[in-house]
């Protein structure tokens, strides 16, 4: 039993390992922002296409930058869940 639980845990921090260097990119008006956010749920970047934003208008700018951050976290949420799911079972005895 105790081998299981080790094996479940190598398994664990292996995929907390892959979700530290996996990203997510999402944009949101056309394209004219563009969001990465790690495994980790971590912001890595953001990026503006000035050709596509109308700096008059920052309320639509702050409006695209919210919905591509939020995209951005909830995609990276389901991956990280989706690959933690099935590891998670088998920390069951260890009290974590």
């Amino acid at each position: 039993m105790a081998f299981d639980q080790a094996k479940t845990l190598m398994a664990l921090r292996k995929a907390q390992k892959e979700l530290a260097k996996e990203v997510v990119e999402v944009s949101a008006g056309d394209g004219a922002v563009k969001v990465q956010v790690t495994g980790e749920l971590k912001v890595k970047s953001f990026k503006l296409d000035a050709d596509k934003i109308d700096f008059d208008d920052i309320e639509e700018l702050e409006r695209w930058l919210q919905i591509a951050t939020r995209d951005a976290l909830a995609k990276a949420q389901e991956s990280a869940a989706a690959k933690m799911k099935p590891l998670m079972g088998g920390l069951g005895n260890l009290g974590l």
